[in-house]
């Protein structure tokens, strides 16, 4: 007699809760955090994450996510993500909700 038959002789009238099922996110994930920093390259504001080891088709994936998710350009270029403009709230948020730990440098 295991556990689970003495607990349904205890209690019979108990339903087991179903456990929910987590969803897999689509993108690979780390547990080295991605720094989101916020610098000025041509008088011009450029979001930039670095930290991120997936694969070239990661990136790319993760890349044309944020870009449409912000409607702004950006580009994947030397291991690090660059999204035009200053968006690092909205992108930390976005990279939270799909289980990434992010973290911030800089003003």
């Amino acid at each position: 007699m295991d556990l689970g038959d003495q607990l349904k002789n205890l209690f019979p009238d108990h339903v087991p809760e179903e456990e929910p099922e987590k969803e897999k996110s689509p993108y690979w994930l780390q547990d080295d955090p991605i720094i989101c920093k916020y610098e000025k390259r041509k008088g011009k504001p450029v979001t930039i994450l670095e930290g991120y080891n997936g694969a070239d088709s990661d990136f790319k994936k993760l890349t044309k996510d944020l870009k449409t998710l912000l409607g702004v350009g950006g580009s994947f270029k030397n291991e690090a993500i660059i999204i035009q403009g200053d968006y690092r709230d909205k992108i930390m948020d976005f990279l939270k909700e799909n289980g990434f730990s992010v973290k911030l440098v800089g003003g």
